[in-house]
């Protein structure tokens, strides 16, 4: 496989597949091509890592937003790939602790760390054209005394005496053999027996760190941003989990959204929709004339291509859709009032009649 395949066309779906689709494919793939099935397959263990790198891609909104806007370059602005297997059933061990009982191939190690949530606000111009922020996470990290083993300085965890190693006992039942976590080291393979004093044997420290979020132009309120490994770390050396990062839009009492396009409102008065005029309406930074041609009727909408949002998933910007609102004045001024009459009665249209003032007056100019 000399060059890259499409994502999609690796994972075998359609290009608006969600979530659910796309981890139920690469689970079929990963479960067909896995090494531990296809051992000295070289073949299928390309074929492995090419499905685990589409996935990694895809299930992450914003490399997916890159993928699709700039192909096989746009991931690359982030770290993607994987260097080894090893790598795949570190990233992915929930997917395939479901389906072989541990990642496969050896112990099942240190635990995962926890998945973290934080909230990130955003204006609304913010979310329309993309931006880099900072944000502060409090997050457990490897421990920089024992760099993580849990151990202290100058000693290194043990194997565990009890599994060998491998984090599982097999004990037999009849004519089956039944493999059970390692109540010693609890599935991990190892123990530490001369625990590291910062950190109390837990290989992890609590720490406020500051990460840096790319948020990808167009997002709407409630988008989640997966940041991968950013989350807690695992006890003793065990990988990390990932950090969500939950998107809170602010509202722009300009615009209604709807999906990429936004709907705006032009106010006009009687004689702009009758005559034409050329008026300014917002667009999301500023504003631009929009022609109202003669005869313009109340309700009417103009529709100005690429005005709106970008679009996350592909290509192209939204477009911006105006409604005129005509304008009826409640007050007239006696000269406006007789102008607008004569206007009447040159179309022959029948309208109500002169009110007269106090005391049957007629209303003075």
């Amino acid at each position: 496989m000399s060059e890259k395949r499409d994502y999609y066309e690796v994972l075998g779906v359609s290009r608006e597949a969600d979530a659910g689709e796309l981890k139920k494919a690469y689970r079929e793939l990963a479960l067909k091509f896995h090494p531990d099935r296809n051992d000295g397959d070289a073949e299928a263990e390309a074929r492995f890592k090419e499905a685990s790198e589409a996935y990694q891609v895809l299930s992450d909104p914003e490399k997916r937003s890159m993928y699709d806007r700039f192909g096989h370059d746009g991931p690359a602005r982030g770290p993607s790939g994987f260097s080894d297997v090893g790598d795949i059933f570190s990233a992915f061990g929930d997917i395939f602790g479901d389906m072989f009982g541990g990642g496969g191939r050896g112990s099942r190690g240190p635990g995962r760390g926890a998945d973290l949530e934080t909230r990130l606000p955003l204006t609304f111009v913010e979310a329309a054209r993309g931006v880099t922020k900072d944000i502060k996470v409090k997050r457990r990290v490897a421990c920089t005394t024992c760099q993580g083993s849990g151990a202290s300085p100058g000693t290194s965890p043990e194997t565990c005496r009890q599994c060998g190693g491998r984090g599982q006992v097999m004990h037999s039942q009849g004519f089956l053999m039944i493999a059970t976590t390692c109540p010693i080291c609890r599935g991990e393979g190892r123990m530490v027996r001369s625990p590291c004093k910062t950190c109390h044997g837990q290989g992890t420290t609590a720490e406020e760190e500051t990460l840096q979020v790319t948020v990808p132009a167009g997002v709407d309120d409630g988008a989640t941003l997966r940041l991968t490994g950013r989350g807690e770390n695992g006890p003793r050396g065990g990988r990390p989990g990932n950090l969500y990062v939950v998107l809170n839009v602010e509202s722009d009492p300009r615009f209604e959204r709807d999906g990429a396009d936004l709907h705006t409102e032009a106010a006009i008065s009687f004689s702009q929709a009758v005559l034409g005029d050329t008026v300014k309406v917002p667009v999301v930074e500023g504003e631009i004339d929009v022609q109202i041609p003669p005869g313009t009727q109340p309700s009417e909408t103009f529709v100005l291509r690429g005005q709106g949002l970008p679009k996350v998933q592909e290509r192209g910007q939204g477009d911006l859709v105006v409604h005129v609102r005509v304008m009826v004045p409640k007050k007239l001024s006696a000269e406006a009032e007789a102008h607008l009459r004569a206007f009447a009665a040159a179309g022959g249209e029948r309208v109500s009649p002169e009110k007269p003032g106090l005391f049957g007056r007629k209303k003075k100019k």
